[in-house]
């Protein structure tokens, strides 16, 4: 497979589970998604493969910001393409722990749309509205997971 095609396949993977989770949050397929990971989980099968698919990786370069500019300038489409679906993976499980929550909270459906649309395409941007949400809405408890 192609990168370009991995591309649109990573893509073509969370659309639904995005979807789903802001139009039917409460329906069993939903929850299902939200719940195992599964989405996430296949696409860091996908990453793995396009990470590793030009050799090693010098890990050594993740300690500088110039180190990091050079693994995406040297790592050619294989290293871009697993940057690209590391976000994908992420923002879905940032969305994923933002609808989990607000339902174990009994936070309205309404006030997470925007914070989902937000995770979605800036993920941690998303979380921060949530976490705003949650500490209006639930006071002293955004860092306190168990109240």
């Amino acid at each position: 497979m192609t990168p370009d095609q991995a591309f649109q396949i990573a893509n073509l993977l969370v659309l639904p589970q995005w979807l789903l989770m802001v139009v039917a949050p409460r329906w069993r397929v939903t929850l299902w998604l939200v719940r195992s990971f599964i989405i996430p989980v296949l696409l860091a099968v996908l990453y793995a493969l396009y990470l590793f698919d030009g050799g090693p990786i010098d890990f050594a370069a993740f300690g500088t910001l110039d180190g990091i500019k050079g693994l995406f300038r040297n790592g050619g489409d294989g290293v871009m393409l697993a940057g690209w679906i590391h976000y994908l993976a992420f923002d879905l499980v940032a969305g994923s722990v933002v609808l989990r929550d607000a339902q174990e909270k009994e936070i309205p459906h309404w006030l997470i749309i925007v914070p989902l649309l937000f995770c979605f395409m800036l993920g941690p941007i998303g979380l921060l509205l949530y976490c705003l949400i949650r500490t209006i809405r639930l006071p002293g408890t955004v860092l306190s997971p168990e109240k």
